[in-house]
Formats: C-alpha cells, sequence, structure tokens
C-alpha cells in the first residue's frame, strides 16, 4: 500500500507562476509515487477572511484551478476541510497536548505580536484565538490521514515541525496511535523570483498571473525589472530576473544555449521577456480555457468535492476511532 502524502491549498484566489512553482506543480508531482490527498483549508481562512461570498469565492477559484492544472479527482482524493466534521473533533483533543509555548513561538502568531510592540499597541491587538490555534488545526488535517509527508515550503516547516512534536506527545501518552509525518521540501522552487527581483507574492504586487487574459499576463511579463546593459554586453543570468522565471519553463538545452548566450553578449532583454511570454502562452493557454469552464460551473465543483469529502471520510473516521479509544472517549460513533 501506498504512503499518503496530504497538501492543505488555503483558498487565496487565482494563482500566479510562483505558487504554480513552488507549491502546485510539485504537490500533483506526489500523486506518482503516492496516495495523495489534497483539500481547500476553507476553515483556516476564516482567521482573515469574514465575507460569505469572498469565501465561496476564494473556495471556487482554487478548486477550479487546481483540476484545470491537471488534478484528478479520481486518481486522487481532493476535498473541503469544512466537509470533514472528523477534523475539528480531533482539534479539540490535539489542543489537549500542545503546549502553549509552541503556540507562543508560532511564526504567524510571532510576527504579528511583534509587529504590534515595535508599534507601542498592545501585543494581542488584531489577534484572534483561531489565528492563534491555527497550527493546532493544521495539525489535526495532517495527523486525521495517517499522513506521511507533507509538502512544505520554509514559511511552514515550523507549522510541521509542531504537527510532529504533537503525535509524538500524544503517542508517548498513549501508544503508538498517530503517524509522526515528515516534510518534503523542493530546493530548487522554493522561493521564485518575482517581477522586481522578490519573491513573487501578491503583497509585494509583482505577480504573474496563471488565468488572466493573454495581454495582462504580457503586460507583467514587460515588467519584470532589468538592468541598462545593452544587447551585445556579456550579462549574468544568475542576476537576471527574467531568466530567473524562464529557466523553469524551457527545455534543458534551451536553458543552457541562453545561459551561455547571456555570457557571451547578444541578448535582449526585450527578446527574452517576448520568449517568456510565448512559453507561459504555450503552457498555460489550454489550462486558462479550461478554469474559465469550470467557473461557470459552480454544482460540478461541488459535486466534486462531496465526492473527495467521501473518501477522506473513509480514511478519517477509523483513525478518530483510535484516538477516541486512545483517549477514553466512549460516546455513540
Amino acid at each position: 500500500m501506498k504512503q499518503i502524502a496530504l497538501t492543505g491549498i488555503k483558498p487565496t484566489g487565482q494563482p500566479h507562476i510562483g505558487n504554480y512553482l513552488g507549491m502546485i506543480k510539485p504537490a500533483l508531482e506526489l500523486a506518482h509515487d503516492y496516495q495523495a490527498l489534497y483539500f481547500i483549508a476553507d476553515y483556516h481562512a476564516l482567521t482573515t477572511v469574514k465575507n460569505k461570498k469572498e469565501l465561496e469565492d476564494l473556495t471556487y477559484q482554487v478548486t477550479a484551478t487546481w483540476l484545470a492544472l491537471g488534478l484528478n479527482p479520481d486518481d486522487v482524493i481532493f476535498y473541503r476541510q469544512s466537509d470533514i466534521p472528523e477534523v475539528f473533533e480531533l482539534s479539540w483533543v490535539l489542543a489537549c497536548f500542545t503546549a502553549k509555548g509552541l503556540l507562543n513561538r508560532a511564526h504567524a502568531y510571532k510576527t504579528i505580536v511583534d509587529d504590534n510592540v515595535e508599534a507601542g499597541r498592545e501585543e494581542d491587538k488584531g489577534i484572534n484565538a483561531g489565528l492563534y490555534t491555527y497550527p493546532v488545526l493544521m495539525a489535526a488535517d495532517i495527523l486525521l490521514f495517517g499522513t506521511h509527508v507533507v509538502p512544505v515550503g520554509l514559511d511552514q516547516q515550523q507549522h510541521l515541525e509542531i504537527t510532529r512534536d504533537v503525535a509524538l506527545t500524544f503517542n508517548k501518552n498513549y501508544r503508538e496511535v498517530l503517524v509522526v509525518p515528515e516534510a518534503v521540501i523542493r530546493k530548487e522552487v522554493m522561493t521564485i523570483t518575482g517581477l522586481d527581483g522578490r519573491k513573487m507574492s501578491k503583497s509585494y504586487n509583482n505577480v504573474i498571473p496563471l488565468f488572466a487574459p493573454s495581454n495582462q499576463v504580457r503586460k507583467q511579463v514587460m515588467r519584470i525589472v532589468t538592468d541598462s546593459k545593452r544587447p551585445e554586453e556579456p550579462k549574468d543570468p544568475d542576476e537576471c530576473n527574467v531568466f530567473a522565471i524562464y529557466r523553469h519553463f524551457a527545455d534543458v538545452d534551451t536553458v543552457a544555449a541562453k545561459r551561455q548566450l547571456y555570457l557571451d553578449g547578444g541578448l535582449a532583454y526585450g527578446d527574452m521577456k517576448n520568449e517568456l511570454n510565448e512559453l507561459l502562452e504555450t503552457t498555460f493557454s489550454a489550462q486558462r480555457e479550461q478554469y474559465n469552464v469550470l467557473m461557470e460551473n459552480s454544482d460540478e465543483l461541488d459535486k466534486v468535492l462531496e465526492r473527495g469529502a467521501e473518501k477522506a471520510r473513509d480514511i478519517a473516521v477509523p483513525i478518530l476511532a483510535k484516538v477516541r479509544k486512545a483517549v477514553g472517549v466512549t460516546g455513540n460513533r
């Protein structure tokens, strides 16, 4: 039997190139070697999204995105977090085995506290209990399915370490009930360069969207910041923001030839941007069309997620039963 890999997807809107390279593509590849589970973390989003319509729209956007990019719900388990009530029962059990000091040190919480202190505000201003206990819910998401591996970025690695700590504490108190998961990090795509050389992020307004109309994608590509060197001058490809993205989409031989052209001189940034735009159009035009079709049929998206939830609960219910038995809860299930 294959080991289980689990990927959580927080609904944050239409994806960009950084999301695709840093998370979506490597997560989809896990399905070749693992029993792959993917879930829309809609309850996680409640820490910041308080508008019903916005949360519904974001959930559909994420669902359509992953389906358009190649997720096959017949081959994997694709579900909505809120459709799995066992997650929230396990979250409470795990909270009783989570040291408060662990949550105090969680990056998301600590960053806001530090910002508040620096600004002279009360240290917990603007922080809700959901944000504070976010790592516990994440632990429940992972441990409920006997997950063996979890693909994470560096910003999420700490949360997985907390999950491991909680699982080990629970197992020490009872027995080996919970699987202790491992992180999977692809170092080559941990940070994807944006238009300005910083990490590609919506917060920096430096992204190239996947499913925007072609003319909007081209406009963003042409905004990529470059230096003022003339075409005939030698250039360092590893210092070029265009090449930093281009190398992920061109084939190996083309990338090598382009790298040499940078070093020898004879390359114009405008030509590179045009080539990158063509590559992106070739890579994503069909998926963009599929995404738009899917977004017109929310009922079908709901059905996909509901079918996935049924399969997910087939795994979750027995594991929660083991947890309940271990802790001595005897209520009817």
